[in-house]
């Protein structure tokens, strides 16, 4: 696997003639070397594989990255990448730009002779049509969710708090095998769901109101993504409007996502029938985004993105939302792996408006 990964990487590295790369990002470490620990990088040449480390993870990175040599740095990271650099005879290396800051470009700099460091490149484009490998590590984070979200149901009830909730969700997860929570978990109720990224409070939970919970499991590096909103007791005539609205759309965005279809467009009509219904002003934000080893990764479905064409084997997240100042919101959220003629949607829990207690 990490071979095909090397060979693809190198093939990209010729393409911007390169003859070499410093990898410094964490995720593209990872999806290169195998390797998941910190403090290091990788020198990448046309017939070289090299993670520079140190004495905390030497032993680690030998069972993770067979297919690297190992090098360890006593005296400095930026200093030892410098001087392989130098060893390897390399001329025109290039750098994360997006993940090397410019106090740590300059210093490795410093020490190099006679190279070109001075490209700048985007790795994160290897990473977005998922393996085999990748998926099935997406699918059993996925299931996670799913898991945590019958959970959660038995457990919400009025007078608890979205903090509550949270932990809840997050400690059921990492009992099921998650790593850590994908981010920030969000349970946003009443008025504040509202924020589309209304992380939780210490708010209580009402009878009556919306509970919008947007949360994820990470399985071996790589993340899951769902959000789920439901009411506590009985909704009313509106809820039953905006959570209608919000689920039309969100069917029609999945059934839109397909090799072949662009960000934008998908974005476009999702969002056009969101206008239609008199709810446009409230809908702010894309309609999805890419999960991996990242939570939010390209391609994106947006009014900006710069997808022309989904392919095969990518991810992406169907999330539209009505978000309404001094009343509420809602948003539901489905991961999708686009196929030939469709996509298959990842997320397995119900969509239907669920009233607990109701």
């Amino acid at each position: 696997m990490y071979k095909d990964r090397l060979i693809h990487l190198r093939d990209f590295l010729r393409e911007q003639g390169l003859d070499g790369v410093v990898v410094s990002k964490p995720e593209n470490l990872q999806y290169f070397s195998g390797f998941t620990g910190d403090d290091s990088m990788l020198v990448i040449g046309m017939n070289t594989a090299q993670l520079v480390t140190d004495f905390r993870y030497v032993e680690q990175a030998a069972d993770e990255a067979p297919d690297f040599q190992i090098k360890r740095q006593e005296k400095g990271l930026l200093k030892r990448v410098a001087e392989i650099i130098n060893e390897d005879g390399l001329s025109k290396v290039g750098f994360e730009g997006s993940s090397l800051c410019f106090d740590w470009h300059r210093r490795i700099a410093g020490h190099l002779r006679d190279v070109d460091f001075s490209r700048s490149v985007g790795l994160d484009s290897l990473r977005q049509i998922k393996s085999a490998e990748e998926l099935a590590c997406i699918r059993r984070a996925m299931r996670i969710g799913d898991e945590a979200f019958d959970y959660i149901l038995t457990y919400i009830r009025p007078g608890i708090s979205e903090n509550d909730v949270a932990a809840a969700l997050e400690n059921f997860m990492r009992q099921k095998g998650s790593q850590r929570p994908s981010f920030a978990t969000i349970v946003a109720s009443g008025k504040r769901g509202s924020l589309p990224h209304g992380t939780a409070t210490e708010k209580l939970i009402n009878v009556g109101e919306f509970v919008t919970m947007d949360y994820g499991a990470v399985y071996k590096g790589y993340h899951s993504d769902m959000t789920r909103t439901i009411c506590v007791g009985a909704a009313d005539e509106k809820q039953r409007l905006v959570y209608g609205t919000v689920l039309k759309a969100q069917q029609l965005g999945v059934s839109l996502v397909r090799s072949g279809a662009s960000g934008k467009d998908v974005d476009r009509e999702v969002r056009r029938q969101i206008d239609a219904a008199g709810y446009g002003r409230y809908f702010g934000h894309g309609l999805g985004h890419s999960v991996g080893l990242e939570i939010h990764e390209e391609p994106r479905l947006s009014p900006s993105s710069t997808c022309e064409a989904l392919v095969a084997g990518m991810l992406v997240t169907v999330e539209p939302g009505i978000y309404i100042p001094d009343w509420g919101g809602v948003r539901i959220e489905d991961t999708v792996v686009v196929t030939d003629d469709g996509c298959e949607v990842l997320t397995r829990s119900p969509k239907e408006l669920i009233e607990l207690g109701a």
